[in-house]
């Protein structure tokens, strides 16, 4: 079994939109946003979490999606698979999955639905980190999963020795400091618009939505962090404020396509049940893109966007 030799790399990672053409994968706009991060020099992506739609993807469409992954990033940056879901038996096959399709390490969302009690919790990622031997991330999403991973639980959960990093999506922050001071595990920021915060408690990084649009600017970001510049740090940070606001102003990950395809980098459309916005949200997205994000994201990997 895996003993914590694969370090996962401190930095940020970015959880990839799923393009879709109709009924289908867009291959031709998912190869180009993964090359796209890669060049922007980020620690790792995550393909078929929740803001790539997982879901809703068949299983041959999540093999293509982390096997060109796993192909274009070629070492390059670490590909950290979502495989999750609220059944025990299934998520040990979907890891199994992303095992065998050359993922670097898996990660495990709260099983949803279901509301599992906390000793509930702590036997399902048990089961899992035993059964599939890859390194394995703990993701807590309370607010898509109606359940909550207290650090008591990841605590007892960093005993196992493939389970080496827990992705922080509480917004509580007392709780993501608890969890960092008593686990014995990398935790990422889950939640953009605390990354500055959690950083300061010893997040050793983020998963990131807002990095879909802005890759460069948010390495930038973490390694002003990480050399200890907060006077440079600080304001990128609130910079990132109004993207957050509006990454988020519906559901994920509908907001972000929408301004990936003024981009011209992907089609907008979602896959039911999710819906594309409202056309009052789109009005304000256009208006957003237009007088702000647009000129970013055009100087993004060049290196001087704030």
């Amino acid at each position: 079994m895996t003993d914590k030799t694969w370090v996962m790399p401190d930095g940020i990672y970015t959880a990839l939109v799923t393009p879709f053409a109709g009924d289908q994968v867009d291959r031709t706009a998912w190869e180009r946003l993964v090359q796209r991060q890669v060049d922007a020099g980020v620690s790792g992506v995550v393909p078929v979490g929740c803001t790539g739609e997982a879901a809703v993807l068949d299983r041959a469409e999540r093999e293509y999606l982390v096997r060109s992954c796993v192909e274009i990033c070629a070492g390059k940056c670490a590909v950290v698979a979502g495989s999750g879901s609220n059944a025990t038996s299934v998520t040990i096959d979907q890891t199994r999955d992303v095992k065998e399709w050359g993922a670097d390490a898996a990660m495990l969302i709260t099983p949803y639905y279901n509301k599992p009690q906390q000793h509930g919790l702590h036997a399902h990622y048990r089961a899992v980190a035993r059964a599939v031997d890859i390194p394995i991330v703990l993701y807590n999403v309370p607010g898509r999963t109606a359940v909550n991973l207290l650090p008591e639980t990841a605590a007892l959960l960093s005993a196992e020795p493939n389970i080496v990093a827990l992705k922080e999506a509480s917004g509580i922050l007392g709780q993501i400091e608890e969890a960092i001071a008593r686990c014995d595990l990398k935790v990422f920021s889950g939640d953009d618009g605390l990354n500055f915060q959690i950083f300061g408690l010893g997040g050793r990084g983020a998963i990131s939505v807002v990095s879909n649009l802005l890759p460069g600017a948010m390495v930038r970001f973490w390694k002003a962090w990480e050399r200890g510049d907060i006077n440079q740090a600080w304001p990128m940070s609130r910079a990132f404020d109004p993207i957050t606001e509006a990454c988020f102003i519906e559901t994920n990950p509908v907001p972000v396509k929408e301004l990936l395809s003024l981009a011209g980098l992907c089609r907008r459309e979602p896959r039911l049940p999710l819906a594309p916005l409202t056309e009052q949200s789109v009005t304000q997205l256009v208006q957003f893109y237009e007088g702000t994000l647009a000129d970013l994201m055009a100087r993004d990997l060049q290196g001087d966007a704030s």
